[in-house]
């Protein structure tokens, strides 16, 4: 317990700057298998001049989570081999499985304990373990050296047991996500407390004469993680200008945002205006259009106070006759105009002689039917044309269309 509580405060000390991603429930959990020999500490059997020469071999199977970089927890399970005839760890058995145990054990990454963790684990690791567990020996026998010098051995029947484990692990993290990790361990097994049959034999101590050294080599698979390794991951940290830039861009994006938003609804509503006009216009029923008369090209000129129609003229009637001779069924309506010299009466008079006299032309030179042709005088005016001397015309109009 002091050695743990000194390990927190060195990790607290030695790492003040460095953030990790959360740790869900079901990250950093890794499993693994094991396998070694253990012997006794202490010669159990007196035929062998030393414990070392007697070793009873094991396999394990680990589950374990890292809570934090440096602290974890691991639930081992571990089946001991009866190799010898008369067995060598603790007591004897008489069966091919010797006994078994399970532990739990707290883990201790003391590589980053003392140096820090940098985002991902190292080549190279040591790890220190230590907890207690439940013991269980079959069919267990007691060595009894007789007066003689040979040893009987006598059974007790089944051992169980409390016991405790120290180790360190020397580790090597491979593959290049880091996942799978192998290790060598050499471990203290200590036979805490220890009963047969019910019957409490051991009192609760360590005791060398109760201890088993291990060795063994092992392998683990460190599953995937929610920060997407399968490892610890180390936040991106960020210092105090870089997170008020960040947050001036992200007020400057909001403004964008608000103005173009602002300006969306105005164009929104202004497509509902014109949407509407639309509408309206489109449901308004279409105004009945009086159809215009038809004004024939081209007109006759005349001077100044004259009604005689120029030779020059002339043509234009031609064209006029044209007309009604390829439309039979046309009527045509010849308006006399004046130009605004002279007295109201005498234009009067002058636009009418002027419409007749292009009658006469069509209906004598060109026999147009008389009752096809209509005149009429409009006396003076200066809005047909904006040259004074135009407004002196006879114009064309087919009555007809």
């Amino acid at each position: 317990m002091f050695i743990a509580a000194a390990a927190i405060a060195v990790s607290a000390s030695a790492q003040p700057r460095t953030t990790i991603t959360a740790n869900k429930a079901g990250d950093n959990i890794y499993v693994g298998i094991n396998g070694g020999a253990i012997t006794s500490l202490k010669n159990n059997n007196p035929a062998k001049k030393s414990a070392f020469q007697a070793f009873t071999p094991e396999f394990g199977v680990r589950v374990g989570k890292n809570f934090t970089t440096v602290f974890g927890l691991a639930v081992e399970g571990n089946v001991y081999f009866n190799a010898h005839k008369k067995g060598c760890l603790l007591r004897g058995s008489k069966t091919f499985v010797q006994g078994l145990d399970v532990d739990l054990l707290g883990t201790a990454n003391l590589m980053n304990l003392f140096a820090g963790y940098k985002g991902q684990p190292r080549f190279f690791e040591i790890y220190a373990l230590g907890g207690f567990g439940w013991t269980h020996k079959f069919n267990a026998v007691e060595a009894n050296p007789s007066n003689g010098g040979d040893v009987l051995y006598s059974p007790i029947g089944k051992v169980n047991g409390i016991n405790s484990k120290v180790a360190l692990d020397f580790a090597l993290n491979l593959g290049e996500t880091k996942a799978w990790q192998v290790y060598i361990e050499p471990a203290l097994v200590y036979a805490l407390q220890t009963w047969t049959d019910g019957d409490t034999d051991d009192k609760f101590q360590y005791d060398a004469r109760k201890a088993g050294f291990s060795l063994k080599a092992g392998v683990n698979y460190k599953f995937g993680t929610s920060n997407g390794t399968h490892n610890f991951a180390c936040e991106q940290l960020r210092d105090q200008a870089e997170i008020d830039a960040l947050n001036a861009k992200i007020n400057a994006a909001k403004s964008e945002a608000d103005a173009a938003k602002a300006d969306a609804a105005a164009k929104a509503a202004k497509i509902a205006e014109l949407q509407k006009a639309l509408n309206d216009c489109m449901n308004k029923p279409a105004p009945v259009v009086e159809k215009a008369k038809a004004n024939l090209q081209p007109s006759v000129v005349f001077k100044q106070g004259k009604s005689v129609v120029e030779r020059s003229q002339e043509a234009n009637l031609e064209m006029i006759a044209k007309y009604m001779n390829n439309n039979k069924d046309a009527k045509i309506k010849i308006s006399g105009y004046a130009s605004p010299e002279g007295s109201a009466e005498l234009n009067q008079k002058l636009s009418e002689k002027r419409a007749e006299a292009c009658k006469n032309i069509l209906v004598k030179k060109y026999k147009i039917a008389a009752d096809r042709l209509e005149t009429e005088g409009l006396g003076a005016t200066d809005k047909l044309f904006d040259e004074v001397e135009f407004n002196r015309v006879a114009l064309f109009n087919d009555v007809t269309k």
